[in-house]
């Protein structure tokens, strides 16, 4: 395993991360993989050196935080209406509520899981910037906002002498590249650490689109025209030039990119955590990075401050 710095911090991580959406409690989502059959998965990453572990309080309502030291806050928790968003009130409440569930007095990354257009974004820096000062999160990340968003969250904090955030973590695959257009380069600019999820676009680049999970996910209403069952077909033709999985050729392109730091994935098994981290040494020719990338177009950007849309057409 390789062992990275992570953006400008003196934090080093592994150059895999692993996903805990899916482990936790069945209880919260039918898929969601109970202790029994989590504690493999979590073995054999930690077995294969990884050392990053991405999950949020939301992921099986917490229960998902005994697993690992890194969190995230947005989504509600419950049915009060303050128990949501990055308001004062919320944020101090769920860092607390997630370090009694953790066992432990801090965490490594505190990131907000969405960008909340119904509080001041002074009060949510503000808040954040005292939760480092009072040593209860080492570093601040963010997820799934526009460049612009962060970019003003950021240089508000900055503004003030507050922390900002090193880390964005953002949906990225073959399918979804629109974070190179802003938020990438912005992250480039300003030394930011990009971790990226979905590699394998909710599996539709591997065919593994009829799971328990996607069955509800609303995500897989955004992929599915055309280009996208071409770049697909594409994935599943270099991968069998090369003997490997449509896995392995999906993750290694992710992982290939210079401007990503650290990819996420999101394991059913111990085996896909294998396959994850053998492709993220799995080195790409130009030729096979072209032939992926060709039917690429400019689509809608899929982010939780607008609806799930299908891609634009030609």
């Amino acid at each position: 395993m390789q062992y990275l710095r992570f953006g400008q911090t003196g934090l080093t991580v592994s150059r895999v991360c692993l996903g805990t959406m899916s482990l936790g409690s069945s209880a919260w989502k039918g898929w969601v993989h109970d202790e029994e059959r989590a504690i493999p998965i979590l073995q054999r990453a930690l077995d294969l050196g990884i050392t990053f572990f991405d999950m949020a309080d939301w992921y099986s309502a917490g229960r998902n935080e005994e697993l690992v030291l890194a969190t995230k806050v947005f989504y509600p928790m419950s049915e009060d209406p303050n128990d949501k968003g990055l308001s004062r009130k919320h944020l101090l409440a769920s860092i607390d509520r997630s370090l009694r569930r953790l066992g432990t007095d801090y965490v490594d990354i505190y990131m907000a899981h969405a960008f909340d257009p119904q509080t001041p974004v002074e009060e949510t820096m503000e808040t954040l910037h005292d939760i480092v000062k009072a040593g209860k999160a080492r570093y601040l990340g963010a997820s799934t906002m526009y460049a612009w968003q962060f970019a003003k969250l950021n240089y508000t904090a900055r503004a003030h002498g507050w922390t900002p955030f090193v880390n964005m973590q953002c949906q990225y695959n073959l399918l979804y590249r629109e974070e190179e257009r802003e938020m990438i380069p912005y992250c480039q600019d300003q030394g930011i650490a990009v971790t990226t999820f979905s590699p394998l676009a909710r599996g539709y680049l591997t065919g593994a689109t009829d799971t328990p999970r996607t069955a509800h996910d609303p995500y897989m209403n955004y992929y599915g025209d055309e280009i996208d069952r071409e770049i697909a077909r594409r994935v599943r033709e270099a991968a069998k030039r090369r003997g490997v999985t449509a896995a392995h050729i999906a993750f290694a392109w992710v992982a290939a990119n210079p401007k990503i730091t650290t990819p996420l994935i999101g394991a059913d098994s111990a085996e896909q955590v294998e396959i994850a981290v053998a492709a993220a040494t799995l080195t790409l020719t130009p030729e096979e990075k072209a032939f992926l990338e060709e039917p690429y177009r400019p689509r809608d950007e899929i982010n939780d401050s607008n609806p799930i849309r299908r891609p634009r057409s030609l």
